[in-house]
């Protein structure tokens, strides 16, 4: 794995103005990422995972310059950029890909499939958009050739997931980033898709950023998880060593409701209590602190720091789980 990072994020902040329905009235701006570092490596997939509205999604935006950050810094390969503009963003966008949630509705319903994937190339002025190129490229990605004359409409979800790739490839970027890259898919198409990350990662040596509810997707595919909530990343390191010993109470939460195809193993009180918070109204102290069993006054009143635990592995915790007991909580 090379020592620097495709991409940086060095204590990323986003906002959006607040919504009010009344006119004329004015809402203080929600904090959706707050103080947000990750670095992804060139081979490296990387599951960012956390309960819906967490902010994880609005990472991925701000990655690929679809949202601006209120503070912190963006490195593409050890350089900073130094804002938004044509230049910063032309550069990003050839440096990463964005895969969306829902394939079809990304793609110009007028447009067939062989156009679709040959887009990207003619918009960096690459050139290249002969038949057989683009063939070679869909068939890369398990899309066959016949496919690549019909509309969006006419692919099955595994189909546009894989179409979605294959424009993504095009311009053979260094960051693949994927929101809910499974969801909606059987069990059998969501194995098809994961393997085909994991082969493009080992023929580009691309890195890629996994979006994802599915616990048992980050087990299988990534090196590194990083636990996001309330915009917060709340723990971060390596797969195996965090699903084996989470330190952070919501992660060892997370894992403890990950579903167990076992009849004799059923759960009778839900491992995480309560709903996640309004970004209008985030807790003081740590945010997560209504909901944690093992809360003290400390908790409810001191934002927690950044704790390195070891070489890769971090949290904001001011009283993380002992590894022996972590696997009992929740």
């Amino acid at each position: 794995m090379s020592d620097r990072p495709v991409i940086e994020a060095r204590s990323l902040s986003v906002s959006v103005p607040g919504r009010s329905r009344l006119p004329f009235v004015t809402r203080p701006a929600l904090d959706i990422l707050v103080d947000v570092s990750l670095a992804i490596h060139p081979g490296e997939i990387v599951c960012m995972v956390g309960e819906s509205g967490s902010g994880k999604s609005t990472f991925g935006k701000t990655l690929v310059g679809l949202m601006k950050p209120r503070a912190g810094d963006l490195l593409l390969e050890g350089d900073r950029l130094p804002d938004y503009s044509r230049r910063s963003f032309t550069r990003l966008r050839e440096a990463a890909a964005l895969l969306f949630q829902d394939p079809v509705t990304s793609f110009d319903p007028r447009q067939r499939i062989r156009s679709i994937i040959a887009e990207p190339r003619r918009i960096a002025g690459q050139g290249s958009t002969a038949a057989d190129a683009i063939t070679e490229l869909a068939a890369k990605t398990g899309l066959a050739s016949p496919l690549l004359a019909r509309f969006p409409h006419g692919l099955s979800g595994g189909q546009a997931r894989r179409a979605a790739v294959a424009r993504a490839l095009s311009v053979i970027p260094k960051l693949i980033i994927a929101d809910e890259p499974t969801a909606g898919l059987d069990l059998s198409v969501q194995a098809g898709v994961l393997n085909l990350f994991l082969d493009i990662r080992d023929e580009y040596r691309t890195a890629f950023l996994i979006i994802t509810h599915n616990l048992a997707v980050a087990r299988h595919v990534s090196n590194r998880v990083a636990i996001m909530y309330l915009g917060r990343i709340v723990e971060s390191g390596p797969t195996a060593e965090i699903f084996r010993t989470p330190r952070h109470p919501y992660t060892a939460a997370l894992l403890a409701a990950e579903p167990v195809p076992d009849p004799r193993r059923r759960r009778t009180e839900p491992p995480v209590i309560g709903e996640v918070p309004s970004l209008a109204s985030r807790p003081a102290g740590c945010e997560f602190h209504p909901r944690c069993p093992l809360a003290r006054e400390r908790c409810r009143t001191e934002a927690p720091a950044e704790t390195i635990l070891s070489a890769d592995h971090a949290i904001r915790c001011h009283y993380p789980l002992e590894a022996t007991r972590a696997d009992r909580v929740a």
